[in-house]
């Protein structure tokens, strides 16, 4: 079996409370190093052979914390970088109130839910090829890990099916992907440890 990890980043200092993005230097608050050490500790017994990273700041300290009791490098991989979006930047106040509406009449050049379920799905293809048979962590962002997890449950990624939801996952939490030898869509479980 390979297993993959997928692990969504810790908690940002997030003073201006913005919907950051892509936006360089969000870093990990307090809490959510906190949460990134819960994540490290709960996978610190796994024979973890790699971890991935998004490029982001938050994810590459939350990786950090993942890869350290394993002594392993990390690699980072822009498939699972976080959502391009126009709406970066703006007040989060703004988004709730319209609903968290991300993906509905993006201008050219702005990721689909497809999109990002593609270029993930890339990555995990690049895994199970790379290292089969074994465990693997990939360290990202909520809506490339929603993404995955509608996926293997069979529902369409939209703005909708995301907001509906109650499975949106919490940050340093991992859902875990198994692929049997062979198998198309792996079992799948998800786990906050803390």
């Amino acid at each position: 079996m390979t297993i993959i990890h997928v692990i969504r980043h810790g908690e940002v200092h997030n003073p201006r409370n913005i919907f950051y993005g892509r936006m360089p230097r969000y870093r990990l608050s307090e809490t959510g190093w906190q949460q990134a050490q819960a994540a490290g500790a709960y996978l610190a017994d796994r024979p973890l052979r790699a971890v991935i990273s998004s490029p982001r700041l938050r994810a590459r300290q939350t990786a950090r914390a993942v890869a350290a009791p394993h002594a392993l490098l990390i690699r980072q991989s822009r498939l699972i970088d976080e959502i391009h979006s126009p709406h970066q930047g703006r007040p989060v106040a703004e988004l709730d109130a319209e609903g968290w509406v991300l993906y509905q009449d993006l201008p050219p050049d702005y990721e689909t839910p497809e999109a990002v379920l593609a270029r993930a799905l890339r990555l995990i293809a690049r895994l199970r090829r790379e290292y089969p048979g074994q465990e693997i962590a990939a360290v990202t962002h909520g809506d490339v890990v929603l993404a995955l997890r509608f996926w293997v449950e069979g529902i369409r990624f939209t703005d909708d099916s995301k907001n509906r939801t109650r499975l949106y996952p919490a940050p340093a939490s991992i859902t875990t992907l198994t692929f049997a030898n062979g198998s198309a869509r792996p079992d799948m479980a998800y786990h906050r440890p803390y």
